[in-house]
C-alpha cells in the first residue's frame, strides 16, 4: 500500500501519480470487444451462443435463452422472509427517492408571445446487465431497474450470465420486485452488443445500464451512439475523511467494503493523526482475515490501497476534489463543512455513522456511480438516464414579426439563403 504525508517534499508528485492512475481496461481488452461486437452484429445469434458457451460453459438453445416470469416469481417466493422484507425495505425506498427526481414539462409563453416548452418522455426500451456467479448482486438490479420503471420505461430487459447454467436465485427474485419484463441468460461483452443491435432472438434496446467486468464496459463505451449508455465503470473506489475521534476498526471496515470487489478497487484514508493511521492500518489487517473475500479484498489494498496524513483536514476537499472519488465518506464531528468544499464525488456518506454500505443497499440513492475520476464531470444513476426531453416551439403572426427579422440577420449572416427565406416569405419580406 501506499502511504503519503503533505509533509514530504515529494508528496505533490507522489499524488500527481495517485491521482493520474488508471486501474481499467487494457488495449487487449479493447480489441478483443471490438471483435466480439461486429461479429454479434453480422452473425446474431449464432454469436451470441457460441460466446455464451465458450465464456459461460453452457449453450442457449430454444426456451434456455430466457427465464420465464414464473421461475423468477418463484425465486422471490422462496426467500427467507427475513431476506424478503430487506429486499422490499430496499426497493421501496429506492423508488420513493427516484420518484422525487421525476423532471417537470414545461409550456410558456415568452414576452415575444412564441410559445416555447418541453416534454420529458421515457425510452422505449431499456437494457440493464446484472453481473452472474460469484458477483451477483440483486441490489444492483433494483438500482438500475426502480428508476428505470419509476421513468415509465415500457420494456426492461435483464441480460445476466449464468456461468455452467447456474441460475441465481436472488437476482431473479429481484427482478421479479422490480417489475423486469425480460431476462436472459447471457453475459459479457456479447450481451451488451446484443441488447445494442438486437439479434433474431431478442430485440434490441434504447439505454443499457449496469455494472460488469472490463470487457463489460468496454462494451459499452464502444457502444455508445449505438445505444445510450449510463456511464463508463471503472473498478469500486472509496475515500474516507476521518479524524482520530473514530474508532479504527470501523474505519478498515469501511476501507475494505470497496476493496472486496475487485484486486483493481481502490480504498483510500485521509486523516490528520498519523496514529490513528497506523491503528487502521493495523485493523485493515486483522479485518481481512475475518473476510470470505480475504483474497479480493488483500489484493487491492495491498495495490491500490492509499494512506495520506495531512497536518489538517482543511486540506482534505483539495485532494477529495482532485481524486473525484466514487464514494467519499466524512467521518468527523462536522462533516457539512467538508462537504460544502467537496466539488467531485459520486456519493457522500456524512457522519461517523453513516458507512458506505447503507448507500449500496438502502438508504435509497443510487449505487451506480462513477469511477475513475469521472465524477468531475457525470452523476450517479438517476430517472434522467432512461428519459430524454423534446423542446417545442410555435410562433403565430404576430410574434414571428417580433423575432423573425434578427433569425433571418443571423441566417444571412451564416451564408445559410434557404433559412433566411423560410422566415422572409411568412414575414411577406
Amino acid at each position: 500500500m501506499l502511504r503519503l504525508k503533505t509533509t514530504d517534499a515529494d508528496f505533490a508528485t507522489r499524488f500527481a501519480r495517485l491521482v493520474k492512475d488508471r486501474r481499467e481496461s487494457d488495449e487487449n481488452v479493447s480489441r478483443d470487444v471490438q471483435t466480439i461486437i461486429e461479429d454479434v452484429r453480422l452473425r446474431g445469434d449464432e454469436a451470441v451462443a457460441e460466446y455464451t458457451q465458450r465464456f459461460d460453459g453452457h449453450l442457449p438453445q430454444g426456451d434456455g435463452w430466457r427465464i420465464d416470469a414464473a421461475t423468477c416469481r418463484e425465486a422471490f417466493d422462496a426467500l427467507a422472509p427475513d431476506l424478503r422484507a430487506a429486499l422490499e425495505l430496499a426497493a421501496q425506498r429506492i423508488r420513493t427517492y427516484h420518484e422525487a427526481q421525476l423532471p417537470q414539462d414545461r409550456d410558456y409563453t415568452d414576452a415575444a408571445g412564441v410559445r416555447l416548452g418541453a416534454k420529458w418522455r421515457a425510452v422505449d426500451g431499456a437494457g440493464l446487465y446484472v453481473p452472474g456467479g460469484r458477483a451477483a448482486y440483486p441490489s444492483s438490479l433494483l438500482m438500475n431497474a426502480i428508476p428505470a420503471k419509476v421513468a415509465g420505461v415500457g420494456r426492461l430487459v435483464v441480460t445476466t450470465p449464468t456461468p455452467k447454467g447456474e441460475i441465481n436465485p436472488l437476482v431473479l427474485a429481484a427482478a421479479h420486485l422490480a417489475g423486469v419484463d425480460e431476462v436472459w441468460r447471457v453475459g459479457g461483452a456479447q450481451a451488451v452488443a446484443a441488447l445494442a443491435y438486437g439479434t433474431k432472438t431478442m430485440r434490441p434496446v434504447d439505454v443499457i445500464t449496469g455494472p460488469g467486468n472490463a470487457w463489460v464496459a468496454e462494451a459499452k463505451r464502444q457502444l455508445y451512439g449505438v445505444v445510450g449508455i449510463d456511464m463508463v465503470a471503472g473498478p469500486s473506489e472509496i475515500l474516507v475523511i476521518a479524524d482520530a475521534k473514530n474508532d479504527p476498526q470501523w474505519i478498515a471496515a469501511d476501507l475494505l467494503s470497496q476493496a472486496e470487489h475487485d484486486p483493481a478497487a481502490q480504498a483510500i484514508l485521509i486523516t490528520d493523526d498519523a496514529a490513528f493511521a497506523d491503528q487502521v492500518i493495523d485493523m485493515v489487517g486483522v479485518e481481512i482475515a475475518l473476510l470470505p473475500t480475504a483474497r479480493v479484498a488483500k489484493a487491492s489494498w495491498e495495490t491500490h490501497g492509499t494512506v495520506i496524513v495531512v497536518e489538517s483536514l482543511d486540506e482534505a476537499p483539495a485532494l477529495a476534489n482532485a481524486l473525484a472519488a466514487e464514494h467519499v465518506e466524512i467521518a468527523t464531528d462536522d462533516p457539512d463543512a467538508l462537504f460544502a468544499q467537496i466539488r467531485h464525488a459520486g456519493s457522500v456518506f456524512l457522519g461517523r455513522m453513516t458507512p458506505e454500505a447503507i448507500g449500496d443497499y438502502v438508504a435509497g440513492p443510487n449505487h451506480v456511480l462513477p469511477t475513475g475520476r469521472r465524477a468531475r464531470f457525470s452523476s450517479g444513476l438517476s430517472v434522467l438516464d432512461f428519459m430524454k426531453r423534446t423542446s417545442f416551439i410555435a410562433v403565430s403572426d404576430a410574434s414571428i414579426g417580433a423575432v423573425g427579422p434578427a433569425a433571418i440577420a443571423l441566417a444571412d449572416a451564416e451564408g445559410l439563403a434557404a433559412h433566411a427565406r423560410s422566415i422572409e416569405l411568412r414575414l411577406g419580406i
